[in-house]
């Protein structure tokens, strides 16, 4: 494929900025329609029957554009119905191909970028509320004080009651340096509190880590330009607080949705020192690739690992968990991953945004295609005793036009049982106890799986 300028795994996706050319269809007005200029001559094979039937479809379009031009109840915006209609044309394709026009495509950008405008806050939305997930260190929103749980109420006195998270995100970002006033609801709190800030530069801090004892904890919140940098940072840090001393580690990727392929594929060499990471193939075999480790960027030492996993790991995280457990590298634990096993790829188009195209099936190094499937925990623990009804589609196969499961191994999601995995695994609940605390983002303790990969992990120091 000429035109692939990036390959992108999930939702924060980053395109090459070389121009790519696009094909161009010619326009010519005919009376009340548009039509397409073709050369005349009657078709001569299937083929040229085919371009017909495309020539006499984009006709029917020019009939429909220019009908809503001419009749609809108010003037259109002609630029808007264009890219209403491309919009539909590629977002009809699957869950994960899009258009984006100029601004989408800016702020894609900006997310992938790592750094942005802003208040330095993760949220969430819960039932149509925009919900506070964790003020970042270091960053207005973290000065200003607001909490974990915190439901935000209105933006600048603006209610956001019924706007997409979206929206809401966008309005909270801004130029560095302008004001913004958050109201905010806080449990066990009465008066709504108002706080005022002035944005600032955010960097999206992605890689968080911490040392319980002899074994490190890092976090992979998605797959940025600042992914693998962050993580060779975390893993100095940790061998220096340990004074040497580091036995073991717990990868954290639930709720990691994805982002470049490029990092998913650094991460996974940084624990892999030989063969394959992740394979693609795409519709032409000569579009499709394979990548594999390099000895030389290993920096975890052969140190046992642990990967948390859940519903929310996705693409570039099930990239990272699928390599890990095909080459017995790692112990996988938690929930079964999302299941996302396509490939996109972002092709500008000049002053007009980009396509977010799916180009790709990606495969683990056994083969398998983990579309519709997931990455299947070698040892399942659920983060709640109870399941737990989510307001987002928990698995690919919840979302409606996915592409098909195919061209991998047989049986894709069966891997050979695996006969290296630590006596504590058979103990290991499957769920928390009825009176294990509810969950608090603050206190490690209350986290269910992170605790039984903690138990896992430093019984690998010793297996």
């Amino acid at each position: 494929m000429k035109r692939r300028t990036g390959l992108l795994i999930g939702t924060a996706f980053l395109a090459g900025l070389a121009f790519v050319p696009t094909t161009e269809f010619l326009l010519h007005h005919t009376g009340p329609a548009v039509g397409i200029a073709h050369a005349a001559g009657a078709p001569d094979s299937k083929s040229d029957s085919k371009h017909v039937d495309v020539f006499h479809l984009l006709t029917l379009f020019g009939d429909v554009f220019e009908t809503v031009r001419q009749d609809y109840v108010e003037p259109i915006n002609d630029k808007t119905t264009i890219e209403n209609a491309i919009e539909g044309m590629v977002g009809g394709l699957d869950p994960h191909s899009a258009y984006m026009n100029a601004k989408e495509f800016a702020d894609m950008q900006v997310q992938t970028s790592g750094q942005f405008g802003g208040l330095g806050l993760e949220v969430t939305q819960e039932g149509g509320i925009i919900k506070v997930v964790s003020p970042i260190d270091d960053t207005p929103a973290a000065r200003a004080h607001l909490k974990p749980g915190d439901y935000i109420t209105a933006i600048n006195n603006l209610s956001v009651e019924g706007i997409t998270l979206d929206k809401a995100v966008a309005m909270m970002r801004g130029e560095p340096g302008t004001t913004i006033t958050l109201t905010i609801k806080r449990q066990g709190i009465d008066t709504p509190i108002v706080a005022t800030m002035t944005r600032e530069i955010i960097k999206i801090q992605v890689v968080k880590s911490a040392l319980y004892n002899d074994v490190g904890y890092i976090r992979l919140s998605q797959f940025t330009e600042q992914t693998d940098s962050g993580l060779h940072d975390a893993m100095a840090k940790l061998k220096a607080d340990s004074k040497g001393n580091l036995k073991a580690i717990v990868l954290d990727l639930r709720n990691n949705p994805g982002g470049l392929l490029d990092q998913a594929v650094a991460v996974a060499n940084d624990f892999i020192s030989q063969g394959e990471i992740v394979s693609t193939r795409a519709r032409h075999p000569a579009d499709s690739q394979r990548w594999n480790a390099k000895p030389e960027d290993n920096i975890s030492d052969g140190l046992p690992m642990v990967v948390l996993i859940n519903d929310g790991s996705a693409s570039a995280s099930e990239i990272v968990a699928g390599a890990l457990q095909d080459h017995r590298r790692a112990v996988v634990l938690g929930e079964r991953s999302f299941g996302k096993g396509s490939v996109q790829t972002v092709i500008p188009l000049g002053d007009d945004g980009a396509l977010r195209l799916t180009t790709a099936r990606y495969y683990t190094p056994s083969g398998r295609s983990i579309q519709g499937l997931g990455i299947t925990p070698d040892i399942p623990v659920r983060e709640s005793a109870k399941e737990e009804v989510s307001f987002m589609p928990a698995h690919e196969t919840n979302l409606s036009g996915i592409i098909q499961n195919k061209g991998g191994t047989p049986n894709a999601n069966a891997l050979p049982k695996r006969d290296d995995l630590p006596a504590i695994a058979k103990s290991i609940p499957a769920a928390p106890p009825a009176n294990f605390p509810a969950f608090d983002l603050t206190k490690p303790d209350t986290d269910f799986q992170l605790q039984q990969g903690l138990i896992v992990a430093r019984a690998m120091e010793t297996h």
